[in-house]
Parts: C-alpha cells; structure tokens; sequence
C-alpha cells in the first residue's frame, strides 16, 4: 500500500506533502555517454533516497500488518456479540431472567455535599464498605458456604451407574475423599465426672434389686412382710410448680394472689428505715445456775500451798497454848533422839525412859490410825458416793443411743448388756426380735461412752458359736443423739413375735422411729450380703 493510496487529511500524508521529492530533483541516472562523477553531494544525495525508500517500505509493511489484526480483532468480537445476544434471548425467553427496564437513576450533590437525587431531589443513602479486622474477615468467610457446597448439598444423588463387570477392583461411582487431616484439639473432662457416674450407676443397680427383693417378698409372705421395705422406698419426686403466692408472703398480703402493682399494698405507709433486733431468748437447755470453772493447780503451787496452810494450823496451836487454852504438847521422843531430849533423865533409869518412850511412839501411831479411820467413809457413805458419781445431771438433755444385736440368745450375753446398764444407772429397753434385736439406753455423756465400749469392744459377740455363726453376729451401733426427757425406766427384756409387736411397744412412749430406723438397717443389711 503505497502513501498516494491512503486516506485524504491524515497528519502523515501533509507531512510528507510538505517534504520535496528528490526523485524529481535529482536525476537517477546521467545521461548515456557521460560517465558518472561521485562527489560527496551526489554521495549524501543517494545515501538520503536509499534511506527514503527503506522506511517507504517498512511503513507499507506495519500499515498492511494493522490493517489484518485489526480485522481479526473486529471479526472476533462481532462473533462475541452474536453468542452473547443469542444466550441472553434464550435466558429472557425462558424466565430466569427478568430485564431490569427501570432507567437508572442520575445522582448529585446539594450544597451541604449530600447525595441526591437529580429528579425528585431526594437523599440517597449509598452503601459504604466498612474497615474491619482481618480476623472478623476469616469468620464470615468461614460462614459463608460456597455455590459449589450449596449445590452438593441440594441437588439431588444421581442414579448410581451399573457396575461394569469388566472393572473387578475398582467401583467408579465411589468419590476419593481428599486426604485432608481433620483439625483436632484436647476435651478435658471435669474432675470427679466418671466417678459420679459410677455412683449413680450403683445406686440405680442398688435401687433395681431392692425394688425385685420387695416383689419377691410380696409374693411370698403378703402385705404385711413386704410393708418392712417401706422404708427404703425412693423419695417422691416434690411438684415443681409455682403456686399463685408463696407462703411466707402468704401472712403480709392477704389475698390468694399477688396484686398487679405495689401501690395497692397497705404495708408501703407502715415500712420505715429503723432496724428491728429481736431480743435473744435463751436456750431450753441452758442451766439455772452458773457453775464456777474449777482451779486447776500445779506440782509446785500445790505444795506451797499445803507448806502455809499447816503453817497457819500450828501458828494458831502455839497461840492457843500461851493463851492456856491448851496443854502445851509432851516432846516427841524417838529412840534415835532420846538422849538428846530427856539428857540427864535417859542416864539415871534407861530402861523407864526406854519403855516411856516406845509407849508414847505406840500411842502416836494408834492416834494417826484413828484419825484416819475417823476420815474414812462408812459403807452407805461409800455407795452414795459411788452413786452420786455414777449419776449424772440429765435435765437439761438426755444422751440416747440404739444399739442392734443379729443374735442375743447367748444368756452371758443378755446378763452383761443388764446388769452393766443397770450398774452405769442407765434406762433403756432391750427388743428381742429373731431376725432384729435392739437395744436402746439412756443416759449421760460419760455412762455412754462406757456402755458404748462394752457394746462394741469389750462384749466377744461371736464367742461360744458356730463358724457360721461366728461370722454372722455382732453388734452395731444404729444412732446416737439426745432427747429431752427420758422416755424408758430400768433396762428390761420385752420379746417380739412380729415387727408390729415391737413396733407398737415403742409407739406407746412415742418413740416408734426407734424401730423403724434399726428395722430398716437389718433388711438392707441382709438383702446386701
């Protein structure tokens, strides 16, 4: 494409118009006959056209060279056009896609620099992303489900394909799941949560095989064999719900129900700011008198204080004595200091002054054992004393303790847990039962704890029986605590046919709990071994 060719206007074309062409200037050739002379101006004057037609060429050859892209270029963005047309009408066609024909709409800014509208003038509220942290970022996008997922997860499992019976290893309609590693991280346990379930697993297991012990039993003996079990029965489940007003509000509001405002109350003019303190009452249990804390002593007080009382005892003789009061007392003569004593008197008759003074020694030891004989108690004193000693002061509370015997046929056994009780001036009752014996006794804190070392140490219960036996007996102490007043008097034997009988016995003083919770033990006891 030469440049006579090109379009008419172009900058390129004026341009080189406006260059002179040295093909009419200068002569290619000289004339025929004259040989050609090269100066240095005919040399730059070729040099200048050879150039010329070199870029003459490369400038035909970029011009043909944009003229193809270009139209390859247009070509290929037509057929684009066409395929892009073609789909949108399809996807009009069909529905899916709804045209949006609404005219977009032309924004400005008023003078205080706020988004408007061009034609109706209203403000227009523009979405402006936020600045966040990167880490809140990571969490919505973990929260977003990709299309791909969502697809999965709604597009309905296609058919399974038939199983090509040349492939005999190897099932393509299996997905290879990626060998991705599963993020894990520790679960610590609470301290004690297995250990509460073994619990509760035993109590249950516990609860299953009285429940059928109770239903054997039922059925073996009747109603009345099985009411024993009652006692071991689960605890009624309380109802949970919310009464219309609670009881201790029950007293200020008198209504059945709350009112709807506070205003209503009549209590609001009575409340004030003052602060009330009840009076403290005594406890029932508190005694009449204060009794004086005993003055304990040590080694060395004690002697200092012996060492001034016989002093103030023979200050007090000698002033009796100058007074005349008393006969002033005969020399205590020894045999080890008679010469020193008597002198002249021992050298003149030793042996009347011997036998004077064995005499005197004789007399001294029959007066000491006579002040002490004097001293010491009478019998009746003596066993007042050892009762007053044994007895204790029970009426401010009275300790009780339940004792159970598996077996009280033995009569040493029966004469020991009376007689001791009776010795320990004690009140009881002793319930004689084949498959439960109980003893209860009351008393002080001190006859308690020595009828309670009988009881469980001192007693061999298994002594003089059956290796069978022997292993079976003994005795177990049910419960301890205090009472009132006493309830029983001296310790005796009652014998029980049944568990009413005894039951019965004890509700006439009011204390039929007693049997139930020794009762009670004695069948767990024995449905547990």
């Amino acid at each position: 494409m030469s440049f006579n060719q090109t379009e008419p206007g172009s900058k390129r074309l004026k341009m080189e118009a406006a260059v002179p062409n040295p093909e009419k200037r200068l002569p290619t050739e000289p004339p025929a006959g004259i040989p050609m002379q090269l100066d240095p101006y005919r040399i730059k004057e070729m040099m200048a056209q050879a150039k010329q037609q070199i870029a003459q060429r490369k400038s035909q050859l970029n011009i043909n060279n944009l003229n193809t892209g270009q139209n390859k270029q247009s070509t290929r963005a037509t057929e684009l056009q066409a395929k892009i047309a073609e789909k949108m009408n399809a996807l009009v066609n069909s529905g899916d896609i709804v045209l949006n024909t609404r005219p977009s709409t032309k924004l400005i800014l008023d003078a205080e620099g706020r988004t408007i509208d061009l034609n109706t003038g209203a403000l227009v509220q523009l979405n402006q992303a936020a600045p966040t942290v990167k880490a809140n970022i990571r969490v919505n996008k973990k929260k977003e489900v990709p299309e791909d997922r969502k697809k999965k997860a709604f597009s309905p499992s296609p058919a399974p394909s038939p199983l090509p019976t040349e492939a005999k290893f190897t099932d393509p309609r299996l997905a290879i799941k990626p060998a991705n590693r599963i993020k894990r991280s520790f679960k610590f346990h609470e301290q004690g949560k297995f250990v509460k379930e073994a619990q509760k697993a035993r109590a249950k297991a516990q609860l299953e095989r009285l429940q059928s012990d109770i239903s054997q039993t039922a059925q073996k003996t009747g109603i009345a064999s099985a009411a024993k079990l009652a006692v071991i029965q689960p605890r009624v489940v309380q109802s949970t719900a919310v009464p219309d007003i609670e009881w201790w509000d029950s007293l200020v509001i008198q209504k059945e129900e709350y009112p709807e405002s506070l205003d209503d109350l009549s209590i609001n003019d009575t409340l004030t700011r003052l602060v009330e303190h009840p009076i403290q009452a005594e406890p029932p249990t508190a005694p009449l008198e204060e009794t004086p804390i005993k003055l304990f002593l040590t080694t060395k007080e004690r002697r200092k204080l012996r060492r001034q009382t016989r002093m103030e005892a023979q200050k007090e003789l000698q002033e009796k004595v100058r007074l005349g009061l008393l006969p002033p007392p005969e020399p205590k003569v020894r045999l080890a200091n008679l010469m020193r004593v008597l002198g002249t008197e021992a050298v003149q008759d030793p042996t009347k002054v011997e036998a004077h003074v064995r005499a005197q020694m004789a007399k001294r030891v029959r007066q000491h054992e006579e002040n002490n004989a004097a001293r010491k108690l009478t019998p009746d004193q003596r066993r007042d004393k050892k009762i007053r000693k044994l007895q204790e002061d029970t009426s401010l509370g009275v300790q009780v303790a339940i004792y159970r015997v598996k077996k009280l046929n033995n009569p040493a056994h029966k004469f020991k847990v009376e007689t001791n009780a009776r010795q320990y001036m004690m009140t009881g009752i002793v319930l004689l039962h084949h498959e439960c014996n109980v003893v209860i006794v009351e008393g002080g804190p001190k006859q308690q704890n020595k009828y309670k070392r009988l009881m469980l140490h001192r007693i061999k219960w298994s002594q003089d029986e059956d290796e069978e036996e022997e292993k079976r007996n003994g005795c177990r102490l049910v419960w301890e605590g205090t009472s009132t007043n006493r309830n029983f008097g001296d310790v005796t034997f009652k014998l029980c046919s049944t568990e009413n009988v005894a039951r019965e016995t004890l509700k006439k003083k009011g204390v039929e709990y007693y049997w139930d919770l020794a009762y009670s033990g004695a069948v767990l006891e024995q449905t547990t071994t």
